[in-house]
């Protein structure tokens, strides 16, 4: 490791089996659900409203709001429930329990921080800094999602981190999102459905389409066309997956910040949403917003997907288009250069690229930045965040891996006016594993998904062998003189 001195923080953020949420536990087989219905239907008012409250006394202070979900779990085998007597509340309320099951989000695994500068800074004394740190929670299955925290840096640097809730709550589901028109068809073509029945469904519709502006038009084209052919069938098929992977949430601005999850919701992300890194957005008119690349896994394949958010209450997630959106660890710089969006990113497995583009959702071109160097890197490389903007250039901090699957956190520097140029390199590893620290999950590991500046220290969160998660300082002038030696 370098000589750089570290600051490591009284900060240990473990996973904690006591935040769940629930979700839908329903059988495949429709046998199965019908006869677990029938035992439901058969029990009298008075059964079922003892069953219930049972259930309610055991379950209910485990959440902040246990009916909702168990009236849309009701509502799923809605379809399969034969009796045509209209159900009380008490017993939709059991039927719903009866499909439904808790979920630790964190009992796996809390690790892979980014953090950002928070959107409200009001209260905070001058030389002090709110922030918001964003953390991938791991449960039963492998199946990640995103939780955050809050905290405050003091003038001295010290961080003091809010406390967190014993309670996690989703989003809501915007039923009808808004789409792009441009963006959207775009992606359809990169897809390979650069074709007459794409058109047909498109054509119709404006710039901006909502969800059912779009599915009017599907079936409008279903009814219309005769014959149904298949490559139609695999076209509509395709409209209608991707507006599954572009939706909206909304947080009540009741929930603390550690109470809001963002889980999976479509098929693309179904076993997860992988290694979010966070990054204020400042755009040449002084607008801002926050993204977040992430990795959308379905058990069997990647996609890189954008989130977007000003407030931490309202999120957009949207697929990433163009020929260079490959493979994972893309990291978008926190402001244009020349007037175009930057990103870092690993189309290879092996090498670090970076990329420009007019659109932060397309992405097409990509240049070499750095490769494997030294041994302990010597495996294949990555960024560990979004680059960070300093006098001396941008500071970009890398993770490396080598022999036995060692990772460790390198840093570089590049220009501020043409970042193609690498002006430094560590030699050697800023941060290793070291100590417990090596024990986890998946051994040996430290990685970060984003850091900050707070005066003339860079606060660094990272995880320990994706199992745990802690925050470093290192002095950002010792870092500097050591990249430019």
């Amino acid at each position: 490791m370098t000589t750089i001195p570290l600051r490591r923080h009284d900060v240990d953020l473990v996973p904690e089996s006591a935040r769940v949420i629930i979700r839908p536990f329903i059988p495949s087989n429709t046998h199965r659900i019908t006869t677990i219905l029938g035992r439901a239907l058969a029990l009298s008012e008075e059964e079922a409203a003892r069953d219930l409250e049972s259930m309610l006394r055991e379950f209910e202070s485990r959440h902040l709001d246990i009916e909702a979900p168990l009236l849309a779990n009701f509502e799923r085998v809605l379809p399969h429930i034969f009796t045509h007597r209209p159900l009380t509340h008490t017993r939709k309320l059991l039927i719903g329990a009866l499909f439904s099951g808790e979920y630790a989000l964190e009992s796996a695994a809390l690790f892979n921080p980014s953090i950002v500068p928070h959107p409200d800074q009001e209260g905070v004394p001058a030389g002090a800094l709110r922030f918001i740190m964003s953390l991938r929670a791991t449960g039963e299955g492998h199946i990640s999602s995103i939780e955050f925290r809050t905290g405050v840096i003091d003038p001295a640097g010290n961080l003091h981190l809010d406390p967190i809730s014993r309670f996690v709550a989703l989003p809501d589901l915007n039923p009808n999102p808004s789409y792009r028109k441009l963006p959207f068809i775009v992606k359809l073509h990169e897809m390979g459905f650069n074709n007459g029945n794409a058109s047909t469904v498109m054509d119709s519709l404006g710039d901006s389409f909502t969800r059912s502006d779009l599915n009017r038009c599907i079936h409008r084209t279903r009814r219309e066309t005769r014959p149904l052919t298949q490559d139609l069938s695999n076209t509509l098929r395709c409209i209608q997956w991707l507006a599954d992977s572009n939706y909206e949430l909304h947080f009540s601005p009741k929930l603390a910040m550690s109470e809001r999850i963002i889980f999976p919701v479509s098929t693309n992300e179904s076993h997860g949403i992988e290694d979010a890194r966070f990054v204020r957005l400042v755009d040449d008119d002084g607008s801002a917003m926050y993204y977040a690349t992430y990795t959308a896994y379905n058990g069997q394949a990647i996609l890189p997907q954008l989130i977007e958010t000003k407030d931490f209450l309202h999120f957009r997630i949207l697929t990433l288009n163009g020929t260079a959106v490959q493979n994972k660890g893309m990291a978008l710089f926190p402001r244009r250069i020349d007037g175009n969006y930057a990103m870092l990113a690993r189309q290879d497995d092996e090498n670090l690229f970076i990329m420009f583009s007019d659109n932060p959702h397309h992405w097409s071109d990509s240049t070499m930045l750095l490769r494997p160097a030294e041994m302990w890197e010597s495996v294949k490389i990555g960024n560990c965040g979004s680059p960070i903007e300093t006098e001396a250039g941008w500071l970009v901090l890398t993770h490396g891996v080598g022999p036995m699957r060692k990772y460790c956190i390198g840093a570089a520097l590049l220009d501020l006016q043409d970042p193609t140029k690498v002006i430094g390199r560590l030699r050697e590893p800023l941060l290793a594993p070291e100590g417990t620290g090596r024990e986890g999950y998946v051994p040996n590991v430290v990685y970060s998904c984003g850091s900050l500046l707070h005066g003339r220290d860079l606060i660094l969160p990272y995880a320990m062998s994706d199992k745990a998660s802690t925050i470093a300082t290192v002095p950002l002038d010792d870092l500097l003189a050591a990249l430019r030696t």
